[in-house]
C-alpha cells in the first residue's frame, strides 16, 4: 500500500489534473481573444509551470522534474536560466529578482542579473513547507503563497495544505489550512480579494482581504466546467488582466472568467495547461505552459502587472 501511495504522490507532483484530451481550436472570447492562433513555441520539456514575463519581451518558466528554469528573451530564443532551481514551481517578476515557489520546500527570490539565491522562508513553526507551489506580491511587499501535496515528502512535514503570507519584514502566517490541494493564488487587480484555485475540488475561492496578510471570510468565485464523465476536478494555476476577468487552467483548457464568476470561453491547447501570464511587451500575449510544452496566444485582453511596493 505504501508503493502504491508513494507512486500516486510521484504521479500527482508532477500532473495534478488527470490528462484529459484537448481540441487545439479555440473560438475567440469577445473583448479578449485569442485574436490569433494558439502556437507552441517551445518543446521537449518533462512538466513545464510557473510562466513569468518581465514587461520587456522575456518571460521565465519552470521544467518541475528536470529540476531548471528556462528563459525565452524577446527574440525567442530559449537558455536555461539557473539549474539546480530547488525544483521551482510558481514564479513572479518583481524588481529585478524572481519570485520562486520551491518544491524543495522554500520560498526563494533569485537575483535577475547575479542569478544569486536569497531564501525568503523555508518553514512554519519550525517545520519545513511541504511544497511551496505558487505566489503573487501585494503592494506592501507581502507574498501570498500556496503548500499543497505535490511532490511533499510523506507525511506532510505541515501534516495540512494550507495557503500562507510572507509579510515584508520576514513573517510567516497561515491564512488558510482547510482547502484540498490549494494551488493557483493570485489578487484582483485592486488587491482587494484574494483568489486561491484548489486542484481537488471545482469549486474555486474568493476571500476579501482586509489588510495586508489578512483575509475574510471565502466565498466560491465560480465553478469549472468539468471533462465529460468528471464531476470535481479542480484548477491549477491562474492569471488576471486589467478588467479583472482570471484565466484558470484546467483539464479543459484555460477557463475564463468576469469579475463576477460568469464563464466567458474557454481557450483550448493540444496539451493540458497548467499556468499562464501575459507577456510581450505590451503584455498582450497568453503564455501557457502545458506539460512538455510553451504556447502563445495573442490577445486583446491585457494582463494585469502586480507593481509590488513602491519605492518612496
Amino acid at each position: 500500500m505504501r508503493t502504491l501511495l508513494a507512486a500516486l504522490a510521484t504521479a500527482l507532483a508532477i500532473c495534478p489534473l488527470a490528462a484529459i484530451a484537448q481540441d487545439a481550436e479555440s473560438k475567440t472570447i469577445p473583448g479578449i481573444g485569442p485574436t490569433g492562433e494558439v502556437k507552441k513555441v517551445a518543446g521537449d520539456f518533462a512538466f513545464t509551470e510557473g510562466p513569468a514575463a518581465d514587461g520587456q519581451g522575456n518571460l521565465y518558466f519552470s521544467d518541475i522534474p528536470n529540476n531548471r528554469i528556462h528563459l525565452r528573451d524577446a527574440s525567442g530564443e530559449l537558455s536555461v536560466f539557473i539549474e539546480p532551481s530547488g525544483h521551482a514551481n510558481g514564479l513572479m517578476v518583481q524588481g529585478g529578482r524572481l519570485l520562486a515557489c520551491q518544491m524543495d520546500g522554500r520560498l526563494a527570490s533569485i537575483d535577475l542579473k547575479t542569478k544569486d539565491v536569497e531564501v525568503l522562508a523555508d518553514g512554519y513553526q519550525g517545520k519545513r513547507f511541504n511544497a511551496p507551489n505558487d505566489l503573487v506580491i501585494d503592494r506592501s511587499g507581502g507574498i501570498y503563497f500556496t503548500d499543497p501535496r505535490f511532490r511533499a515528502p510523506e507525511p506532510w512535514p505541515q501534516g495540512k495544505e494550507a495557503v500562507y503570507y510572507r509579510s515584508a519584514d520576514g513573517e510567516v502566517t497561515r491564512l488558510l489550512g482547510d482547502l484540498p490541494a490549494p494551488n493557483g493564488v493570485i489578487l484582483s487587480p485592486d488587491e482587494k480579494t484574494l483568489y486561491v484555485i484548489p486542484s481537488l475540488q471545482k469549486e474555486m475561492m474568493a476571500y476579501p482581504v482586509e489588510a495586508p496578510g489578512k483575509i475574510g471570510e471565502g466565498r466560491v468565485f465560480c465553478t469549472l466546467e468539468q471533462p465529460e464523465g468528471r464531476d470535481n476536478t479542480g484548477g491549477d494555476g491562474l492569471t488576471i488582466d486589467t478588467q479583472g476577468n482570471l484565466y484558470i487552467t484546467s483539464a479543459l483548457g484555460v477557463q475564463v472568467f468576469n469579475p463576477e464568476g460568469k464563464q466567458l470561453g474557454i481557450i483550448r491547447l493540444p496539451e493540458q495547461p497548467s499556468n499562464a501570464t501575459f507577456g510581450g511587451n505590451d503584455r498582450k500575449t497568453l503564455f501557457m505552459t502545458a506539460r512538455t510544452s510553451l504556447y502563445s496566444a495573442p490577445m486583446e485582453a491585457e494582463g494585469h502587472v502586480f507593481p509590488g511596493p513602491q519605492k518612496r
